[in-house]
Parts: structure tokens; sequence; C-alpha cells
């Protein structure tokens, strides 16, 4: 699906982690804890270095996340995360105790749960207070109780089914039983990889446990920090609990042991060609998403901001009027490709649902929306250091890609996202094909703007074409403009054939405008490669940056 340009998700003002309009979390985290009897924290001399670091390698949602109440929670996440470093230890988890409240609480008609019905992640409402995560706890399994007011009651009512068979509902086995919810929490650590957070939900449903919320984190060097409340285990002590998720564990032991050390071994290891999808592992069950506000739309389908898991998502939905063969062949394929693909710079792939008539694609929600948004909307001009932060992020994300034998074919700010860190990830892989595939590369594939000649033209082409676009992509940046803007995309295309290129901006740094010049070459030989196109643009802004210090110093 190719969304309009200059469409992508709503942008919010970037946050740098653990800092919010000038409120600096970091500190009044530190300050708190020193006033706490934890003796280990406040003996280490470098606890303060060890907390900023645990800020930094986490999103800034992480820091929303954190209850002010309980900030022990955050030396236990640093401890999990510390364990998860160990390869015998993976993954590492914690189980606690939250709650028993009331089942017969009063509660809207409309929220009414079926028992019938298996939903293993439902959350009806994100809570303003985050995730209250738990104490390391001794292997006693003692449990204090805390306030959980924020959870959403179950529902209590009765249904009948589709052949009017009346069915018992969570609300007639409660009335019946007088008994109270019980809610645990599970906090799970490990490598980072795709398809994680199915494999985890998928886990804790096979225990019989039903997801109210997931707190899902990634950190900066390839690890996991996922939080789940559950209901569903019938009893307050964590013990039995706790062997359970062991249990389940070792029933998957070669998924686990699978994973690699760190996310840079994961960026290095060969993405293998992409198979037919087994739906099952990363399968999405769509009355688990919550669907929201439409932020993008195109010939086929639209793109909505939603909710999966407590998180927030972007859900590309392909429009079933418009279903056919093809459609759905690029619909595979598109999954094909994420579900097989993780870097910094590439969105990260969360599931799908591919059951006809109910096609979409599920990712992160990137909320600094699309590099053109955020160029051509706002006619932003950066500094050249953001600007060429910008240009190596693209290009380290394109050059993983590359490595994997994956073209893009579609490069072009509208499917450059930013996250909340101002982080750019390379998205929608619509068009995007394996190399290695078999067989020459004719068709025209792509948009006009972006397009380079040999694509143009139908003459078989390979991963230089990505360097072209990424080269048009690299002027946008420099000059906040369209290209070929007194063009039709048609006459831009015709342009191109004939040696047409955007104009030369003439107060861009030299060495960027030599750069650019070399990655839209007619001939795609004489185009660089994306590993030496991110090496001269790390070397452009190591200069920027000395010069900017030099100047500062003076």
């Amino acid at each position: 699906m190719d969304l309009i340009e200059g469409v992508g998700e709503s942008s919010s003002p970037p946050r740098s982690a653990g800092s919010f309009g000038g409120y600096d979390i970091k500190n009044d985290v530190y300050s708190r804890l020193l006033e706490t009897p934890n003796h280990h924290f406040i003996s280490n001399p470098h606890s303060r270095q060890l907390l900023d670091l645990h800020f930094q390698r986490l999103p800034s949602s992480y820091a929303l996340d954190i209850n002010m109440d309980k900030l022990e929670d955050v030396l236990l996440h640093l401890r999990l995360l510390a364990l998860a470093k160990d390869p015998d230890s993976r993954p590492v988890f914690h189980v606690r105790f939250m709650e028993a409240f009331d089942s017969g609480a009063d509660v809207n008609e409309e929220d009414q749960v079926t028992l019938s019905t298996s939903m293993n992640c439902t959350n009806d409402r994100t809570t303003d207070g985050g995730i209250v995560p738990s104490q390391n706890r001794d292997r006693n399994y003692e449990f204090d109780f805390e306030s959980c007011s924020k959870l959403e009651d179950l529902n209590l009512d009765v249904r009948r089914n589709s052949t009017g068979k009346e069915m018992a509902t969570l609300a007639e086995v409660f009335r019946g039983r007088q008994e109270p919810v019980l809610v645990h929490e599970v906090i799970f650590s490990t490598v980072d990889k795709p398809k994680l957070l199915s494999q985890l939900s998928a886990l804790l449903s096979d225990i019989g446990l039903n997801i109210r919320e997931a707190h899902v984190f990634s950190t900066t060097d390839g690890y996991s920090l996922d939080v789940f409340v559950v209901d569903g285990w019938p009893v307050k002590d964590t013990k039995g609990l706790h062997d359970a998720v062991v249990k389940a564990i070792a029933k998957s032991e070669r998924s686990w042991s699978g994973s690699s050390h760190s996310q840079q071994a994961a960026e290095k290891a060969p993405v293998a060609q992409a198979s037919q999808a087994q739906p099952g592992d990363w399968e999405i069950d769509i009355r688990t998403l919550k669907i929201g506000e439409r932020i993008a739309s195109g010939s086929c389908g639209d793109l909505f901001r939603g909710i999966y898991c407590g998180q927030d998502v972007a859900v590309k939905v392909l429009r079933s009027e418009h279903l056919n063969n093809t459609l759905e062949d690029e619909f595979v394929h598109e999954v094909n490709i994420l579900r097989e693909v993780q870097h910094r710079n590439v969105v990260r792939f969360i599931g799908a649902c591919t059951k006809s008539p109910h096609l979409c694609i599920v990712t992160e929600f990137m909320p600094g929306g699309s590099l053109y948004e955020y160029l051509h909307r706002n006619h932003t001009t950066m500094e050249l250091s953001q600007l060429v932060k910008f240009a190596i992020d693209v290009c380290s994300g394109m050059e993983y890609l590359h490595q994997n034998d994956i073209i893009h074919r579609d490069l072009k700010t509208a499917n450059l996202l930013m996250d909340a860190e101002s982080v750019v990830k390379v998205a929608d892989f619509g068009v995007a094909r394996f190399q290695n595939q078999g067989g020459e590369m004719t068709a025209e594939t792509g948009t006009y703007r972006w397009m380079a000649p040999e694509v143009i033209n139908h003459l078989p082409y390979d991963q230089k074409a990505d360097v072209f676009s990424f080269a048009i992509v690299l002027w946008e940046l420099v000059t906040a403009k369209v290209p070929y803007d007194s063009m039709t995309p048609l006459q831009a295309a015709l342009g191109v054939r004939q040696g047409l290129r955007p104009d030369i901006p003439k107060d861009a740094h030299p060495k960027l405008l030599d750069l650019m010049q070399k990655c839209w070459e007619a001939s795609p030989s004489k185009r660089p490669s994306f590993s030496e196109i991110r090496i001269e643009l790390e070397k452009i802004l190591q200069e920027v940056q000395d010069s900017s210090k030099a100047s500062n110093d003076s």
C-alpha cells in the first residue's frame, strides 16, 4: 500500500529519555532512592551512573510509566536487565501478586466478555499510572497488597450465542462463586527480537492467564523489558505461578536458545529468504486490536493509530473492497520481510492479521511522523548536525537491509518515520524484494520523484536503485523542498531519464553536495554503497561537531 506522500503518523514533540519539558526525572528518581532504606543502592559509588545509563538505554515512554511511589521498581528493572546478559539465564522473569478485587463491582453493559471468547491481550484503557512492577522477592515468595484500582473491571453479564443457546459468562461464574479476581504481574527480560511480544503472550496464554495490560520496552543495546498485568491464576501465592512459567519456558526452550547475545549480532546475522508466512507466532486476533484515529490514507488502504496489549501501535489496514490476488500477494510479501528484520533504524514489526477480509499489519507507532511531514509541512530548515544525523539513520537502516539482500524499491521521505527520540526508521516494505529471489528486476516500482533512471527505463536494476533514491532524500534534507516541485511526477520521471537532477543548493556543505551527486550518478556502478555512504556521513558529522566545539571554545 502506497500512502499519500507527506502523510504519516500524527506527530508529537520528541522527548529525550527521562526529561520532560525541562523536568529531569532521573534526578528526581535518584534523590528519592537515596531516601529509601536500600543500602545496596546508597552504598554503591556508581549508583548514579548506573541509573543514568538505565534511563538512556530505554525509550522515553519508560520514564512516563514510572510510579514515583514505587521507585524500587526501577532497581528491579535494572537488575533484571543485568541478569538478562547471561545467555544461560534467559529469559529472566519476575512474578508478583498485585491485588484481589471484587468481581461484583459496577460495570458498563457495553463491556461484556463471554467465556467462549479467547482474547489474549485485551486492554480497554491505558492507565495514567503506568506499570506497577514489583520488588524482587526472596525464595519464600512473600507478597504485599497494593492498589490495582485502575485496572478495568471484568464484564458481568450473560449472553446468548449464535444458536440461541445461553452461554456462561464471567458474571455468571463469579456470581455463583462470589470469589475475587486475582491480578498478578509477570516481568520478562531477554534479548529483543522480532515476534517476542507474540511469543511471550502465547506463553502466558498457555498457562491460562489473561493479559490485561502489557508494557513493552526495547533498549538501545538489544534487550527487552516486558511487563504484563494478568488475571486467571487461581491463588495469591506466586510460587505456583513462578513454577508454571518455568515449565512453559522449558517447553519452548529452542526458541529462547536461538536468540543472539546483542543487537549488534542480530543486526549482522543474515536474514533468510522470505517464505510463505506461517500464522501463529505473530498472528494477531483482530478483536485484540483497538483501532483509533486514521492518520493516513492510500489507494488501497488506511493507516490507523491503535492500541495492542497496552502499547501504541500503527495499524495498516487493507480495504476489503480493493482486495485481489495481487494486493494479497503484496501484503503477504511485506509481512514476510517485516517478520525477518530487526534493526534500530527499521520500523519494528509487532504482528499481522492475515484472515481475509481483515488484513492488517501492526508495527510500532512512530509519534514523530514522517520526514516528509517534518520537512515540507513545517518548511523546516535543520541545523547541519541534525540533518547529518537523520541521513546516518536512514543510511544505517538501508545498509542493514542491503546486507540482508533486501531492496526497498520505494525509499522516500514519506516512508521514513521518526520515533519520540527523533530516531529515523525505514518503513513500508510493500514493494520491497529479496534480491536473491531469482530473475532480473525490471518493473517500474516506486515513486517517480525518487525513482532511479534505470527503474524508469525498465532496465535491470539492483540495490543501487535505492542509493539513487537516497540521494533525493538527502537533497530534501538539505533544502526542505519537494524535488522537482514545478513538475508533475511524470514530467519529473521523463526529465530524470534525460539526465535531469534537482538544482544544487549553493549554501550546503560541500562534502554533502559531493556525496549527493555521487549517489545520483546515471550509472549504477558509479554510485557508492550504503556502507561507504555511512562512513562518509560519519566523517562529515565529526567535522561539524568539532567545528562547533571549536567555535564555542573561542
